[in-house]
């Protein structure tokens, strides 16, 4: 029996996830991600390193841009196999590789009349890496695939699709490979979800792995404790709320703003909250919103139990522009979601610009903030700041609530991988910058005495 496995995209970085399984004759891409990093977006323009036609499938962790990004250029270059993931990753890709086609063309259209102006070429062609009609070519190769069922795809190979928690409908892959004397496991990780966090269940246990592709994110980092999040909310609501400002909170529009629904949910509840107007100020989150209310049998106890006693008559899904500008004509404390999570465009900026300025008002951010996003800007105490072409004052109040992250930190990482069997013949680590991914390739030597393995990019490792 020879298995391989090539690293096509996150080895020894964080996105732009693509991993090729090769055995017995059958080739199979797991994730198809875009890369985001600023360095690393060339490689967003390159041609498959697989050729399209030799590819006997693809399956899907789940519906991040960084895992399903690119699969618009894979069919735009002759693919047109099956596309495997479970309903919920099928239906919040759609909506993804939707958003992305049409900032595509949006930026294809700034770059090309700025380049003109500046009398200059870029690197690349002045087109969209790839349209809303390419995005949408890839929405009929999508097959939904039912969780924790084998799904045989012919000479002697098995998928089987596993809740890894993380954002609604990801999970883990485990491959069984059979041939006439020896059966082998390899367990792709995606993005491994933490326990005990709203909406989602916890991620479901390995069991059974002969190789594991893991995640290491946070390899080298612990995440604040989850437990703090009502509490830190809850002041600062009330804080906002004494003050009679507005409380805006920029938050990405899958899982984070389903997130902050639940805890405001929870907290009214317990009535530790005021009534407040609360409005979800972003298109795609309110799509992603409809998508999770579609999957019920997909949350966890808890929110299961509070969907059905609760409800939130002060929440509004913002649709249309128009609506977006009427809320800062309303007078009185408002809580305002919108995206984009980083404040790098969207319909947060106006709220930040008509609030800013504002002492009585308080920014909140409940996410990762990029070197050099306007976000990462402000949170670290910039005293003016540049919205929408104008320079505005900083005025309002500074706050940030960690433990939101979706992702698994270290010991998380850790406690996941101990849910294995027996010991696994190889854990390769993949999906972190390098400091984190060899941090967590030691930690898992020394703590479970695995043998691991940090792969580069474009290299191809034979199975034992």
């Amino acid at each position: 029996m020879e298995i391989k496995i090539s690293f096509l995209g996150a080895a020894k970085n964080v996105t732009g996830s693509k991993y090729l399984l090769e055995a017995n004759d059958k080739k199979y891409i797991i994730d198809c991600g875009m890369y985001q990093e600023h360095d690393l977006k060339d490689r967003n323009w390159q041609p498959s390193l697989v050729p399209p036609t030799e590819i006997d499938g693809i399956f899907l962790t789940h519906a991040h841009l960084d895992h399903c990004g690119l699969l618009p250029c894979l069919v735009k270059e002759g693919y047109r196999g099956k596309i495997y993931a479970t309903a919920a990753t099928c239906e919040l890709s759609k909506i993804v590789l939707a958003d992305c086609a049409k900032i595509n063309e949006e930026d294809s259209k700034f770059k090309q009349k700025r380049h003109e102006k500046e009398g200059r070429q870029g690197p690349h062609p002045d087109v969209p890496l790839y349209t809303l009609p390419d995005a949408k070519e890839v929405f009929s190769l999508f097959s939904s695939v039912p969780l924790n069922q084998p799904l045989g795809l012919g000479s002697g190979i098995y998928a089987e699709f596993r809740e890894v928690g993380h954002i609604l409908g990801a999970t883990s892959i485990k491959f069984t490979i059979r041939d006439d004397t020896e059966t082998r496991t390899v367990f792709f990780s995606g993005d491994v979800g933490r326990c005990n966090m709203p909406i989602i269940r916890d991620p479901s246990p390995i069991e059974e792995a002969d190789y594991i592709v893991c995640e290491s994110t946070y390899g080298n980092r612990l995440h604040g404790n989850s437990a703090d999040i009502p509490a830190e909310l809850a002041r600062i609501i009330n804080e906002t709320t004494e003050a009679g400002g507005n409380l805006i909170i920029p938050s990405f529009a899958i899982e984070r703003t389903q997130d902050l629904i639940y805890y405001l949910a929870t907290l009214l509840k317990e009535d530790r909250i005021p009534h407040l107007r609360i409005f979800v100020d972003s298109p795609m989150a309110v799509k992603v919103t409809d998508i999770f209310r579609r999957f019920p049998n997909l949350f966890d106890a808890e929110t299961t139990k509070l969907a059905r006693s609760i409800r939130l008559p002060g929440l509004t899904l913002v649709r249309t522009t128009a609506d977006s500008k009427s809320i800062n004509r309303i007078k009185g404390t408002a809580i305002i979601i919108a995206g984009a999570g980083m404040c790098t465009g969207g319909r947060i900026k106006h709220h930040l610009a008509a609030n800013i300025t504002r002492k009585n008002c308080t920014i909140m951010f409940v996410g990762f903030q990029a070197k050099e996003t306007l976000g990462r800007i402000i949170l670290e105490g910039a005293k003016n700041v540049r919205i929408l072409g104008e320079e505005y004052p900083v005025k309002a109040r500074i706050e940030r609530i960690s433990g939101f992250s979706a992702h698994a930190d270290q010991q998380e990482l850790l406690d996941w991988l101990k849910t294995v069997k027996g010991t696994p013949r190889r854990v390769f680590v993949t999906h972190g910058e390098p400091d984190a991914a060899e941090v967590m390739s030691s930690v898992i030597q020394e703590k479970l005495g695995w043998q691991t393995y940090v792969p580069e990019y474009k290299e191809t490792v034979t199975l034992d």
